[in-house]
């Protein structure tokens, strides 16, 4: 089995989950599966929307700079509903293995958001693991829906 070369993974987060957001990127940085890129914010002090940071991550996974993402705001709800307002992306709030793991093999998404005030770091941090080491199977029964989701989204206007 060869080894696979590690992928850009972009973090996100507003005031609310910033302190979330850092601590994975702390403990991620050594995960020779990815290479962090931190999109801000860097810390509470700047109060930042999450729609913007959202979207600007999501944007950047569209644009294929970033492979996939870890979003974090207060629920993990807001800058799900940002990012997937994004053409071409797809994000979930999950706070348990079996969304995680669902939300890659049946959805094939790109990004996954977390609520600082409602996930430990530590389980986070193990969500994460499990999600980076994830791959969608594009042959698998769920690749039909993923398609139907994509079809739809290049129709609209």
């Amino acid at each position: 089995m060869s080894e696979q070369r590690p992928y850009v993974l972009a973090l996100g987060a507003d005031f609310a989950g910033v302190e979330l957001k850092n601590y994975l990127r702390d403990k991620l940085a050594g995960d020779s599966r990815v290479q962090i890129r931190d999109y801000g914010v860097l810390d509470a002090s700047d109060q930042t929307d999450y729609p913007h940071v959202g979207i600007a991550v999501a944007e950047a996974v569209a644009r294929g700079e970033a492979r996939r993402a870890i979003l974090v705001c207060g629920t993990g709800i807001g800058v799900a509903i940002s990012a997937n307002k994004v053409p071409g992306v797809r994000a979930t709030v999950a706070h348990d293995s079996y969304s995680v793991e669902r939300s890659i093999l049946s959805n094939d998404c790109q990004i996954v958001t977390f609520g600082a005030r409602v996930i430990g770091p530590e389980l986070a941090l193990k969500l994460a693991h499990e999600w980076i080491g994830l791959e969608f199977d594009p042959s698998s029964a769920s690749a039909r829906k993923v398609c139907a989701i994509s079809d739809y989204e290049a129709r609209r206007p």
